[in-house]
């Protein structure tokens, strides 16, 4: 009965993985006996008869029919999974993560049965209860996970521990797609270093910005690994691109704290206490010593591009007056995470009240390789009014760190409209969303001073007041063209899958690419889905799905679910043939007035019974 339930596996891959555990199991039943598996083959003087070996392999088969039984009380499929070919302490120690040697094989097999039951079922970590039951049937497959440190990726504790995969969709945005085309890793060793580097530290900061500031090491880790499970149940099915992921993330060295190093483990952990204790007040004086240095002497070492640029292009700039760092830390409550309320390349971002009763968005840089931005935002966006522009307020220059003030948008960002669970918008809203936008856009592009090219049009960029009108943000990366040039070369910038590919051919930074920007995010806005779908195989970007709808015949196939058909069919076609125009070939485009012309055209289309931009859902 065994031997035929064994047999009756749904493939013969499943035949082959029994037969392979079965085989292991007999040959340490017979190792506890005494039996040497070389001598058993090749020694003359014993042999063992058929029926022998018939009964041993029995008993295994009974063993590892008892572990997979259903009343473990495990989720995951350990016999799916497979042998990346390791060593026996092979595939790395993940960073330090692992607390013990020889455990990056175990942590393979479990992340990618964890990948396949997050493929299934949306969610990422198991509670606490079947996390212990998996872990022991790993050991009793011969895969001993108990003392690795895989139990302390489990749900129940708070933070990312509990997110599932709409989570981390919602909270990544994009960045989850540019995490995903960093990690496109090549076989061969000269390129797959630098690839892996890439995908590496992108897949740290990931972690370390989920979680926020002060978060300690084992925080940062679930939120890492809930980031990696999520990006793996996408492409879960191949196999090949999952093994060079593991070789990657597995066996690289981690930059700061991330790497401990396998002898740090082998440290009695009373002596890590101790040593922990000395640095840290070694630490604590060493800070204190510095503050009183600094008071006394005056701060020695400054921001130096910060300070020179800001001298020579911020003197006084007209229409954007200097804000007191008292006045940020008051209005911002000194930066408190109650009032955090987002994070762009350049810093992150704090709602607050000014004294004066405004509110207001303040954008918080500490780093010097923005400083080019921060400028960049104040000469900008200081003379240049529109409506449907974030108005800066103000700006704060200090020798560390430096400050902007905007308007507040209190209705967030338009992606948080879009991809947000509890949140939805009319056809007419995502209309008039789109004028706005192109308004701003169009605004910019005919500026009489000259044509400034935004360069990072996407929807986190397009800021929803309180009734929700559409206003362009961060300019921290735009370029201005002066009279008579049609173009300027710059290095590419931008975000992942809003780029121009024109513009990273040739680095000709000209209005056409924030067309193409604003065709992509014209998409976005009718579909209501992400620039690259991380659900297929192979990645297909919104482009080419829509081009592929209307090939069909489908085009309100194209249409996101949450409308739920209630939209003018004639004007949403208009409205995706407009953005297929917009991300077509460069000088096939239209510019963005003509854009406007037609969207306008598509809102008169549509009744005006439809709710408004007033009537909000959440």
């Amino acid at each position: 009965m065994l031997l035929s339930y064994l047999f009756a596996s749904n493939s013969t891959a499943s035949v082959r993985k029994w037969y392979k555990k079965c085989a292991h199991l007999t040959l340490a039943f017979m190792a506890k006996r005494g039996f040497n598996n070389r001598k058993l083959y090749l020694s003359k003087s014993w042999k063992l008869n058929s029926l022998t070996i018939l009964v041993l392999i029995l008993l295994s088969v009974v063993k590892l029919a008892r572990s997979q039984s259903p009343r473990a009380g495990c989720s995951l499929d350990f016999l799916k999974s497979y042998d990346r070919n390791l060593a026996a302490c092979g595939g790395g120690n993940w960073g330090g993560f692992l607390t013990q040697d020889c455990c990056g094989v175990a942590l393979d097999k479990y992340l990618y049965t964890l990948g396949l039951r997050t493929n299934r079922t949306g969610q990422i970590y198991l509670n606490a209860s079947e996390q212990r039951n998996c872990l022991n049937l790993m050991t009793n497959l011969g895969e001993n996970g108990m003392v690795c440190g895989i139990e302390r990726l489990t749900s129940g504790a708070g933070g990312c521990s509990d997110l599932t995969v709409s989570d981390i969709e919602n909270k990544l945005g994009d960045r989850l797609g540019s995490l995903a085309n960093n990690c496109v890793l090549p076989s061969d060793d000269g390129v797959f270093k630098s690839k892996c580097a890439s995908c590496l530290r992108a897949w740290e900061n990931i972690g370390q910005t989920m979680d926020g500031n002060g978060a300690v090491q084992n925080d940062v880790d679930i939120c890492r690994f809930a980031v990696l499970v999520t990006l793996m149940s996408k492409r879960i099915d191949d196999v090949r691109w999952v093994q060079t992921l593991y070789r990657c993330l597995g066996e690289s060295d981690y930059s700061g704290d991330v790497s401990k190093g396998t002898s740090r483990r082998k440290i009695s952990s009373g002596l890590v206490l101790l040593i922990s204790g000395i640095i840290g007040i070694a630490v604590v004086l060493i800070f204190v010593a510095w503050i009183v240095l600094k008071k006394r002497t005056g701060p020695k070492v400054s921001v130096s591009l910060h300070l020179e640029a800001s001298k020579d292009i911020l003197p006084d700039v007209p229409g954007c007056p200097k804000i007191t760092l008292k006045e940020i830390y008051a209005a911002t409550k000194n930066l408190n995470v109650i009032n955090f309320i987002g994070e762009g390349i350049a810093g992150k971002v704090y709602k607050g009240v000014l004294s004066n009763g405004t509110q207001v968005a303040v954008k918080h840089i500490v780093k010097d390789e923005y400083v080019e931005t921060f400028a960049r935002e104040v000469t900008s966006l200081s003379h240049v009014r529109h409506p449907n522009l974030v108005r800066l307020l103000g700006y704060c220059e200090k020798e560390v760190e430096c400050f902007l003030v905007y308007e507040l948008c209190s209705n967030g960002n338009l992606s948080e409209w879009l991809f947000g669970a509890n949140k939805a918008l009319s056809w007419v809203q995502r209309l008039e969303i789109a004028i706005d936008s192109a308004q701003g856009l169009q605004f910019l592009h005919s500026y009489p001073e000259g044509c400034i090219v935004h360069r990072d049009v996407k929807p986190t960029n397009i800021l929803l007041d309180d009734n929700l009108v559409a206003k362009l943000s961060d300019f921290g990366l735009s370029k201005v063209i002066d009279h008579g040039r049609s173009y300027v070369s710059s290095e590419v910038r931008g975000t992942f899958g809003y780029v121009d590919p024109e513009y990273q051919r040739n680095h000709k930074v000209n209005p056409s690419g924030d067309v193409y920007s604003f065709g992509m995010v014209l998409l976005q806005i009718i579909s209501g889905r992400r620039v690259i779908n991380l659900n297929l195989k192979r990645p297909m970007s919104l482009q080419k799905m829509a081009k592929h709808l209307v090939r069909e015949g489908d085009m309100s196939g194209f249409a996101d679910p949450k409308m739920k058909g209630e939209f003018s069919k004639e004007a949403f076609d208009i409205t995706l043939l407009l953005a297929l125009s917009c991300t077509g070939q460069a000088l096939q485009r239209p510019t963005m007035g003509e854009v406007i012309t037609r969207l306008e055209e598509a809102l008169d289309i549509s009744s005006s019974s439809k709710p408004t931009r007033n009537d909000l859902s959440f």
